[in-house]
C-alpha cells in the first residue's frame, strides 16, 4: 500500500511536469508569433538613417565652400575731458591770466571694431557671395577656408544694397570648390533644409530645418524683399551663408532673424534665383543694372478695388507718375491700376516690383491697365533705374487722423537721417489735424498704436482698420532719435 502511493505521487510529479513543459512552449511559441507580427520592418529603420545620411552627406559636400568672413573697421571716437582743465593749470598756471581763453576741444581716439559673417565660393577662382550688410563700410576683409589656418584679405567687386547681397574675390593661390546652385521658385513649403554658417564665430556650423514659408516682404530689409522663411537655426555670424537643400544645392542665402528675444525659428533667406542675377552683374560690371518705370505705387485693399470697379484685389494701383519718366511716356497715368504685366497678370504692388526690375533697359513691354472701368493695353520703353530712385514706394495714401505714411526704405531712411528697420514714417500732416495737434511732426516713425507693434506698413493698416473713429489712441513715435508716447484724438 505504501509503495502505490509512493509510485503515484511520483508519476504525479512526471505527469505535472509534462503538462507545465508543454504550456510554456505553447505560450513562448504562441509570444513569438505575435512579436513577429508586430509591423516593424526593415523599412521603418531605414527612413531615419537615409535622412541622416542625406544630412551627412550634404555637409560633407557643402562646408568646404563655406567660408567665415572677418571685418575689421577704426572707429574714431570723440569724448570730453573733464579734468582737461585742471591738467592745462598745472601745465601753465598763470598762461591764462594773460591773453584770450582757450576754447576746449574734444579728445578722440581710434578703436578697432570686428565683425564676423558668412559667404561661401560660387566660382572656383575665388568668388564669394556674401551679404552687403557683412562688409558694407570696412577697412578690411578676412576670409578663412575651412581647414585654411590663413586668412585671405578679400577686394569688393560689387555691392547691391538693394538686396542686400555683395560679391568678394580673394586670391588663395589654387582652384576653389564653388557650391553648387538650386532653382528657389522650384522650392515647396516643408520640404528640408540645412543652414551652413560661423554664428557667433563657431566655424562651419550646421542647422536643419524645414522651408516655413514662401515670397515674405514688408519687412524693411532691402528694397527688393522676397524672402524664404525657415526655422532652420540662424544666429548672428550666420549672415551670408548658404541655405541648401536635401540635394546640397544653395537655394537662398541667409541675411536676418526675427529678434531672439521676441521669436524663435523666424529665419529668412534670399532666394538664390535672385541672387544669381545679382551675382552675374557684379561680376561681369560691378553693380546691378535693373528696369525702371518712374512710378509710385501703392496696394489695392477690398475698398479702393471696389472703386475703381475691380471684381478681384489684385493690381497695383499707380499713386503719382514721375516727371519725364517711362511711365509718363508711355501713357500710364494717376489712378490707373496696372493688372498686367507682358501679359501676365500683376498680383500685387511686390510682384510687379520685382518684375520691371528684372526686364533689361531699353526693352519695349506691354502693360495692360484698368481705367475709367476698363482695360487699356499700353507700350512702354523700360529705362534704366537711377540709384537714388526706387521704382515703387509702397506709402498709405488714405489721410488717417491727418497723416500719410510711408515704408521704410532705404531711400526714405536716408531722406529722414533714421536709423530704425521697423515701424512706417510720416510723410504728411495735415495742418489743424489731429496729428498735428499732438506734435507728430513729418519723418516720425511710429512704432507702435496702443499696444500693437507696428513692424510694417501692413501692421499700420490692420490696427488702424479696427479702431473707431472717434476713439483716442496712445502713439509711440520715434523723432530725431528720441522715442515718446503720444495720445493721438480721434476725429469729430
Amino acid at each position: 500500500m505504501r509503495k502505490n502511493i509512493i509510485v503515484g505521487f511520483i508519476l504525479g510529479l512526471v505527469f505535472s511536469f509534462i503538462v507545465f513543459t508543454g504550456y510554456s512552449a505553447v505560450e513562448k511559441k504562441a509570444e513569438v508569433k505575435k512579436f513577429n507580427s508586430f509591423p516593424i520592418t526593415p523599412t521603418s529603420f531605414d527612413e531615419p538613417l537615409t535622412l541622416q545620411s542625406a544630412f551627412v552627406q550634404v555637409a560633407k559636400i557643402v562646408r568646404p565652400s563655406v567660408v567665415q568672413i572677418t571685418t575689421e573697421k577704426i572707429v574714431t571716437y570723440r569724448y570730453w575731458d573733464p579734468f582737461g582743465d585742471l591738467e592745462e593749470f598745472f601745465r601753465s598756471p598763470f598762461g591764462d591770466f594773460f591773453g584770450l581763453p582757450k576754447r576746449r576741444q574734444p579728445k578722440t581716439y581710434q578703436k578697432k571694431q570686428e565683425g564676423l559673417g558668412s559667404g561661401f565660393i560660387v566660382d572656383d577662382d575665388g568668388y564669394i557671395l556674401t551679404n552687403n550688410h557683412v562688409i558694407e563700410g570696412v577697412d578690411k576683409i578676412l576670409v578663412k577656408l575651412l581647414g585654411d589656418e590663413k586668412k585671405y584679405e578679400a577686394k569688393v567687386i560689387g555691392t547691391d544694397p538693394k538686396t542686400d547681397l555683395a560679391l568678394i574675390k580673394i586670391n588663395a593661390g589654387k582652384k576653389l570648390p564653388p557650391v553648387k546652385l538650386g532653382d528657389s521658385d522650384k522650392i515647396e513649403v516643408g520640404e528640408w533644409v540645412i543652414a551652413i554658417g560661423n554664428p557667433f564665430g563657431l566655424e562651419e556650423t550646421v542647422t536643419v530645418g524645414v522651408v516655413s514659408a514662401k515670397g515674405r516682404s514688408g519687412f524693411g530689409i532691402t528694397q527688393y524683399e522676397d524672402f524664404i522663411q525657415t526655422d532652420a537655426a540662424i544666429n548672428p555670424g550666420n549672415s551670408g551663408g548658404p541655405l541648401v537643400n536635401l540635394r546640397g544645392e544653395v537655394i537662398g542665402i541667409n541675411t536676418f532673424i526675427i529678434a531672439p528675444y521676441a521669436a524663435q525659428g523666424l529665419g529668412f533667406a534670399i532666394p538664390i534665383n535672385i541672387a544669381k542675377r545679382v551675382f552675374t552683374q557684379l561680376k561681369e560690371r560691378g553693380k546691378v543694372t535693373r528696369g525702371y518705370l518712374g512710378v509710385f505705387l501703392q496696394p489695392l485693399d477690398e475698398e479702393l478695388a471696389k472703386s475703381f470697379g475691380l471684381t478681384e484685389i489684385k493690381g497695383a494701383l499707380v499713386a503719382q507718375v514721375i516727371k519725364d519718366s517711362p511711365a509718363e511716356k508711355g501713357g500710364i497715368k494717376e489712378g490707373d491700376v496696372i493688372i498686367e504685366y507682358e501679359g501676365s497678370k500683376v498680383e500685387d504692388v511686390k510682384d510687379l516690383q520685382m518684375r520691371v526690375a528684372n526686364t533689361p533697359p531699353g526693352k519695349t513691354v506691354s502693360v495692360g491697365v484698368w481705367r475709367d472701368k476698363k482695360k487699356i493695353d499700353l507700350n512702354i520703353k523700360v529705362g534704366e533705374m537711377p540709384e537714388e530712385e526706387p521704382i515703387v514706394s509702397e506709402r498709405e495714401e488714405k489721410l488717417w487722423r491727418g497723416i500719410k505714411v510711408s515704408s521704410l526704405t532705404e531711400e526714405i531712411k536716408s531722406q529722414y537721417d533714421i536709423e530704425d528697420n521697423e515701424g512706417v514714417v510720416v510723410i504728411y500732416v495735415e495742418p489743424n489735424s489731429p496729428a498735428d495737434e499732438s506734435g507728430i511732426k513729418v519723418g516720425s516713425v511710429i512704432k507702435m498704436i496702443n499696444n500693437y507693434k507696428i513692424a510694417n506698413i501692413s501692421d499700420y493698416r490692420n490696427v488702424i482698420k479696427n479702431i473707431p473713429k472717434n476713439q483716442g489712441v496712445r502713439v509711440l513715435i520715434k523723432y530725431a532719435g528720441r522715442s515718446r508716447f503720444i495720445i493721438l484724438k480721434g476725429e469729430k
